[in-house]
């Protein structure tokens, strides 16, 4: 084998681990901690005493490693679906084994259990929960229709009540930003259950799509979309300093992304829907940097 299919085959393995630990979602939670950490839960904390803080950064890695490891286990048990709804991304990720995949999630789970035991015995508990967890839904509760999309978006949520938990704000602006996260998470979970709706069905995965229809899914969609101007409305009360356009935009782009859900027909255009939505999250991840910035 020559040396250059050689560096190929390693580039392609790198490749498959990023995507099967979703490599950019993790990227994205990192920073969206560190982002809340500093704006909105601790704004009298500066960047280096957060830095500079093990055990701030123990929770961090932790969160990281387990929420890789919830990628993993997720893949495992999707893989028959995911060779129907995403045949190209199936082949990448199964460069590396099955076998491989379950050997790295427990190490992930283990050097998460390991970063959580250097905070405290209530940390070790939190992330034992949160493991299982994942776990459960992986298993189980993502068949269930009328609980895994409350469930998912739940998940989503809990890395950012691990450090509300240590840094001790529970001020109702941080249940505002939650419940904003929320309402959207969910609306676009649902959305990937429709663009998913065909392994779905021939998995027996009981998907609000697959149980009922198309009509009704995009109208909890919408609701759960719609219910998150709500915080976002008690949020522009608050003093967000150029953050306010951000939720101020939300709505003409929420309203935007549910006229193409009423149009979308396909799965092509379900996955952009819900790609529509990750990059509205992720906006809205940069601009927490924002607000105490003014014109």
């Amino acid at each position: 084998m020559s040396p250059s299919s050689i560096t190929q085959r390693s580039f392609l393995k790198l490749l498959s681990l990023f995507t099967l630990v979703r490599g950019y979602n993790i990227i994205v939670l990192i920073l969206a901690q560190y982002l809340t950490a500093r704006y909105i839960l601790a704004p009298q904390r500066s960047w280096w005493s957060l830095i500079l803080d093990f055990d701030f950064f123990s929770i961090i890695v932790a969160s990281a490693l387990t929420t890789s490891g919830g990628y993993i286990i997720n893949n495992f048990y999707d893989a028959a679906k995911d060779q129907i709804n995403r045949p190209r991304k199936y082949i990448l990720e199964h460069l590396v084994s099955q076998q491989h995949q379950m050997v790295l999630y427990l190490f992930l789970n283990m050097f998460a259990f390991v970063f959580a035991s250097v905070i405290s015995f209530r940390a070790v508990l939190f992330f034992l929960f949160y493991m299982f967890s994942i776990w459960l839904y992986s298993f189980r509760i993502k068949r269930l229709f009328w609980l895994s999309n409350l469930y998912s978006a739940l998940l989503m949520i809990l890395p950012f009540w691990a450090i509300t938990l240590y840094l001790k704000n529970f001020d109702l602006v941080v249940f505002y930003h939650a419940g904003f996260l929320f309402c959207i998470i969910l609306g676009r979970d649902i959305i990937k259950d429709l663009e998913n709706f065909r392994g779905d069905w021939v998995q027996r995965y009981r998907t609000l799509p697959v149980v009922y229809d198309n009509i009704l899914s995009k109208g909890i969609a919408t609701f759960s979309l719609l219910l998150s101007l709500l915080p976002a409305y008690f949020l522009i009360q608050q003093p967000l300093g150029l953050m306010y356009y951000y939720f101020e935009g939300s709505v003409p782009y929420l309203i935007l992304v549910l006229v193409l859900l009423w149009r979308a027909k396909d799965q092509k255009m379900y996955l952009w829907l819900h790609n529509l939505i990750k990059i509205w999250i992720l906006i809205g991840v940069l601009s927490i940097a924002l607000i105490y910035q003014n014109f």
